[in-house]
């Protein structure tokens, strides 16, 4: 599963930039380093002490291909526990393959995406669940992403499933503790005390499990669909939203026909905004096609803006809604009157009457004057109704590890019904290793080459 090969990759974004950052890692990475690096006061790498950073140039030949500053990191004291040098040179993407180049004619093999990131984990610097987390660290595009995949890395999931693991294992060791002893009838512990304690243990597993409905809203967005009528200015809100021209603008009716999607960070919180066809009847195939589309996207959705033509919203809203209410049922649903600068105060209290019963919450604007969208951007934030998040909370953000706390939870769920029903210890100790098994999967204390090859394949080259 590992070896001592030294690997190198680019390890910054790939492109020009004012500096790029070649890593190696592995023993013997910084002798091989040593073997194209003049440092400007004369001295080899391999004298240097750990943790220093030296000028100087590569050298291809009698040539030097650029000023560079070298860092090394020598093992265990470094990000993979093994010796580490990351080469930091100018950003040109000639330097930068050629400096790899280099590397690999000395010897080196070039990197497996997340093979950094994999030896980490591997050499003892880091739990699998921790691993996983400088992905999402990576990949995190607000203020919520970022803290909880700081949390997870820095071991505030770990530290929660050892507490677990290590009150499952104190359980079985007493119920196989009885077992040894089953002949002379001796009970070691009181069955109500292990009853309570499955209760506990289940209870945390289960608060874990809850809590992925919230990560994955705060990692992957808050699905938001837009949906109305042709021209009611859907794909002009959405334009407005991003600050982008998005979808197609026109008078023509039934221009958008398939889904857009797109991101936006509002106060720290990510909302996947969906544009969605025009609801009317048509004879045009692709855009039926579309409007089915639409109605798979409510129920999708977390919130569902239905915009509406103030200026006509009385015409046909009442057979719309047959068609828009029972999909949305369940959601949290704003009717959006839009080009409200069309209209009069008088004719706006009339509008305000429309379907109060059905949908209470309601907002004017004009998407196309800029007119009421911060009220509207405010209101999506409330609807959100996700709560705050602090560094020391523990939330789910992982599929792979929701899916094993919930097989964790039928488990443990298995041994307190086990106990009510005074069954046999050792059926009661397999459903507790049963749930320590998957617990385990989350961190890697339980793991195959599988696990890890689609775990870490996922990464970028050079992390």
């Amino acid at each position: 599963m590992h070896n001592n090969n030294i690997i190198a990759a680019i390890s910054t974004p790939a492109g020009i930039g004012g500096i790029a950052v070649v890593r190696l890692s592995g023993e013997g990475c910084i002798g091989l380093v040593d073997s194209l690096f003049e440092s400007s006061n004369g001295k080899k790498l391999s004298e240097q002490r750990a943790n220093t950073i030296h000028f100087g140039s590569v050298m291809d030949g009698g040539f030097a291909l650029d000023e560079v500053l070298v860092s090394i990191f020598r093992a265990p004291h470094s990000f993979t526990g093994e010796d580490t040098v990351e080469i930091s040179c100018h950003g040109s993407l000639y330097i930068q393959q050629n400096i790899l180049r280099l590397l690999l004619s000395k010897g080196a093999m070039l990197a497996q995406p997340g093979e950094f990131t994999q030896r980490a984990f591997l050499n003892g610097k880091m739990d699998l669940s921790q691993a996983e987390s400088v992905a999402d660290l990576i990949a995190s595009t607000s203020a919520a992403t970022h803290r909880l995949a700081m949390n997870q890395m820095r071991g505030g999931f770990s530290d929660k499933l050892m507490e677990l693991r290590t009150e499952l294992l104190n359980f079985t060791s007493l119920i196989e503790l009885e077992l040894d002893f089953s002949e002379e009838d001796v009970e070691f512990v009181n069955r109500e005390r292990l009853k309570d304690t499955a209760d506990n243990i289940e209870y945390h597993i289960s608060k874990l499990a809850d809590s992925f409905n919230v990560g994955n809203a705060i990692k992957n967005g808050i699905p938001v669909a837009i949906i109305g009528e042709t021209n009611a200015g859907k794909s002009t809100l959405l334009n407005l939203l991003l600050h982008e021209d998005k979808a197609i603008v026109s008078d023509i009716h039934g221009t958008t026909r398939d889904v857009i999607e797109d991101t936006i960070n509002i106060q720290g919180l990510i909302f996947r905004l969906i544009d969605t066809a025009g609801i009317r009847d048509t004879t045009d195939e692709i855009e039926s096609i579309g409007i089915e589309r639409t109605f798979r996207k409510i129920e999708q959705a977390s919130i569902v803006l239905w915009i509406v033509d103030a200026g006509t919203a009385d015409e046909h809203i009442e057979e719309v809604a047959q068609k828009i209410l029972p999909v949305a049922e369940g959601k949290q649903l704003v009717l959006v009157f839009n080009k409200v600068d069309t209209i009069s105060a008088e004719r706006r209290a009339e509008k305000e009457r429309l379907l109060e019963d059905e949908v209470t919450e309601r907002i004017f604007i004009s998407a196309k004057y800029d007119q009421g969208t911060d009220d509207l951007e405010q209101m999506l934030i409330g609807l959100a109704n996700l709560p705050h998040v602090s560094d020391q909370d523990v939330i789910v953000t992982n599929m792979r590890h929701y899916e094993a706390l919930e097989k964790a939870l039928i488990a443990i769920r298995r041994v307190s019904d086990g106990l009510d029903l005074q069954i046999s210890g050792d059926f009661l100790a397999q459903d507790i290793r049963e749930c320590m098994h998957y617990l385990g999967e989350i961190t890697g204390q339980i793991s195959t080459d599988e696990i890890l090859g689609n775990i870490f394949g996922k990464f970028c080259i050079g992390k």
